[in-house]
């Protein structure tokens, strides 16, 4: 074959390849462009949107009870937590959903919820999250799934228009600190985010405001509790502001926030009785706005 003709035929091929190439990063870019997209969102207002965690009345397992103690402690949001909801049984799913409806609460975010890549039993809690108007889900991922629970996670919010907050939960936990979530963004896309817990980041020697900031643009929930320590390094709950979260400047963050979905207080003292405790930490908030 002519030498020239030879010549012609490999630059063409170079050119199909590059083309090729390009026509898969535009399409990429494309795509990623339009998640990021629908990342920010309304300005975060912890006056008016701040919830609670369910996990604070886990003593009182009657749907109907938590949401009137939700009403009695000043709030109208809550992320559910599977003490007060079976994710795995969609036939209850309405009736969960109409508990806190009709007491005029609303359920932001469900969690934590663990992600292993099972998409069929993974794909009932955003069936229950889109059901009930979340748009926030928090979780951990276990770590001997990874990396094929990452993308059966991204696949399921990418399909119900979701957003996955991981939980960081202490120094002891793989997902405890910041530089672990951030090799883990760097794996996944942007369904894939932050719900901090500024007390368990306490715990992993993180300050929970730069960690927040850090990862701020794929902070998607916060659960906002605080701890103090005894020698032993043993946390405790107490009123939010009043242990070794900085209160106010977590509030200043988060009332800036575009992206985050929710943002609930979570306390577990006083197990039988929390709404006394917890109305002072809606006070103490609403004062840091």
């Amino acid at each position: 074959m002519d030498r020239k003709v030879v010549q012609t035929m490999r630059a063409g091929l170079q050119f199909l390849r590059r083309e090729r190439q390009a026509h898969g990063d535009l399409h990429d870019a494309s795509k990623k462009k339009k998640i990021a997209t629908g990342v920010k969102g309304t300005i975060m207002d912890l006056t008016t949107d701040l919830g609670v965690q369910s996990y604070c009345f886990r003593h009182f397992k009657d749907n109907a009870t938590v949401a009137r103690l939700v009403r009695e402690c000043g709030l109208d949001k809550i992320e559910l937590c599977g003490v007060h909801a079976d994710f795995s049984d969609e036939t209850s799913f309405d009736g969960v959903i109409a508990d806190y409806s009709k007491e005029g609460v609303q359920i932001v975010s469900i969690g934590v919820q663990g992600a292993s890549g099972d998409e069929a039993a993974e794909r009932k809690y955003f069936e229950f999250a889109q059901r009930a108007g979340a748009k926030q889900i928090s979780v951990h991922f276990g770590i001997d799934s990874v990396p094929d629970c990452y993308r059966v996670s991204e696949k399921l919010a990418e399909e119900f228009d979701m957003y996955l907050g991981i939980h960081n939960h202490g120094g002891q936990h793989w997902l405890g600190n910041s530089e672990m979530i951030s090799r883990i963004f760097r794996d996944t896309n942007e369904r894939i985010g932050l719900c901090i817990d500024t007390a368990w980041a306490l715990d992993a020697r993180e300050n929970p405001v730069k960690m927040a900031e850090k990862l701020s643009d794929r902070l998607y929930g916060a659960h906002i509790k605080d701890f103090i320590f005894d020698r032993a390094r043993e946390p405790e709950d107490v009123v939010v502001g009043t242990g070794n979260l900085d209160l106010p400047a977590f509030v200043k963050l988060a009332n800036a926030s575009s992206t985050m979905k929710s943002c609930v207080l979570e306390y577990e003292g006083d197990v039988e009785n929390p709404v006394p405790a917890l109305q002072k930490c809606v006070e103490a908030v609403r004062n840091a706005s």
